[in-house]
């Protein structure tokens, strides 16, 4: 009986520990996407710098976290803790029977993703050609930028404060997928690439490039927002609560997505 006993903590010890490295890996699958072979960073070789992608996550003072925390309802909305992080609230313990009512604003406060995904190829940028028609050798063919293209990101619909989502959804599509995702992407004129692509005799060979964007989707929560203040109490009150569906393109910096056609 203990021999049976201790059979099954042993085989149930070795399925916990199998099963353990198989959740990593999906969870770090979760955190980034993986870029596939075709697609190539020119963040070197781009003739226009592009603004740094890095957008700054502000973080909550000690009483805008207080704040919030009175709320019961998450606030994501960088617009809105910098607002809050310059407010100052000096409170007296005496002030009995003071109350107040301060509307702040109707907010979006925060967004909610369901759904991201990458299209490798969302806007073609560029296209380079080689004719080998008459030849009766190989020929190569690389990627040079004709002209400078600028891709910009837009929201698939229209939705109040409309800038404010466009970051929140910017920082959400950054950390799920972990790549240079910006509001927009620059790809200079004169951009070049070493690498190579094989145009065979009697073939006329066509390199598009293509530059990618990160496909969100997801949900934001609005409301207007008061500030009340009881006595020496301090807290956030949401009154009209909605909440709208909202799905947005932001493309990706210094990544090109190519394609060689031949014919």
């Amino acid at each position: 009986m203990i021999k049976s006993r201790w059979w099954l903590l042993a085989t149930l010890a070795s399925l916990f520990l199998s099963v353990l490295p198989l959740h990593a890996v999906a969870k770090e699958k979760q955190q980034g996407f993986s870029i596939p072979n075709h697609v190539l960073s020119i963040s070197k070789e781009n003739t226009f710098p592009n603004a740094s992608a890095d957008q700054a996550v502000v973080e909550p003072s000690e009483l805008t976290k207080e704040l919030i925390d009175t709320l019961g309802q998450p606030v994501d909305n960088p617009e809105l803790i910098k607002l809050l992080n310059e407010t100052t609230i000096r409170t007296s313990p005496t002030a009995v029977g003071y109350r107040a009512m301060v509307y702040l604003g109707h907010w979006p406060l925060t967004y909610q993703s369901s759904e991201t995904a990458v299209n490798w190829e969302y806007k073609k940028i560029n296209v380079n050609e080689a004719n080998n028609l008459g030849g009766d050798t190989e020929r190569k063919l690389q990627y040079s930028q004709q002209e400078q293209a600028t891709v910009k990101g837009a929201l698939t619909s229209q939705i109040t404060n409309a800038e404010e989502v466009r970051k929140m959804m910017l920082l959400r599509a950054k950390q799920k997928t972990n790549l240079p995702v910006a509001n927009e992407a620059v790809f200079g004129r004169g951009t070049k690439t070493d690498n190579t692509y094989v145009i065979p005799t009697q073939k006329h060979g066509k390199l598009n490039a293509f530059a990618p964007a990160v496909n969100e989707k997801g949900e934001v929560t609005f409301g207007e927002l008061y500030l009340e203040l009881k006595g020496s109490k301090k807290a956030l009150v949401v009154k009209n609560v909605t909440k709208q569906g909202i799905g947005g393109w932001i493309p990706i910096q210094d990544h090109v997505s190519f394609s060689l056609q031949l014919k």
